[in-house]
């Protein structure tokens, strides 16, 4: 298992299809999962540090796991077919739930706990994204990265007051 962090949301053009984006703490690769709006919405709260007036699904998963006298210790993102990615929970006493891979990120951040990823997931589909870190950047470069980083922002905003409940009914 290899640890990420989760880098951020972002939309995917021209699709509009949300996506959460991880990286390798110790290396190059970044490991994008398609997610649905819900579940971005989640993780970009928490992010954010928006804290909604009522509890949402995975705070409410976080406060039962508590209460219940457990504690979530990491997160594992442990298989990936058919572009499906397969998640579990660890809990303190061993015990592991199987989960979505995104629940699971959006709950990691929550309590928070550490994120680890499957090497053969990693490997299977981890890309290297060019120019992923700040570091050697000039002036301009930065400025260029902030601006892209606002219009992307801007984007998902302008998705997620796009969305009605109908666009989740199946």
């Amino acid at each position: 298992m290899i640890e990420v962090e989760v880098v951020g949301v972002r939309i995917e053009l021209p699709s509009n299809q949300p996506l959460v984006l991880l990286k390798e703490i110790s290396g190059p690769k970044h490991l994008p999962i398609w997610i649905g709006a819900p579940e971005a919405s989640a993780i970009a709260f928490v992010q954010q540090g928006i804290v909604p007036p009522r509890p949402m699904t995975h705070d409410l998963l976080v406060d039962v796991v508590a209460a219940a006298g457990r504690a979530i210790t990491e997160v594992r993102i442990t298989s990936v077919e058919d572009t499906v990615y397969h998640a579990e929970l660890v809990l303190d006493d061993g015990t592991t739930v199987e989960s979505r891979a995104s629940d699971a990120l959006a709950v990691a951040l929550r309590v928070p706990c550490s994120i680890f990823c499957a090497d053969e997931v990693l490997l299977a589909a981890g890309v290297e994204i060019a120019e992923a870190e700040g570091d050697g950047e000039d002036g301009e470069a930065s400025d260029e990265k902030q601006e892209t980083a606002e219009k992307e922002l801007l984007q998902f905003r302008e998705f997620l007051a796009d969305v009605e409940p109908e666009d989740f009914e199946r």
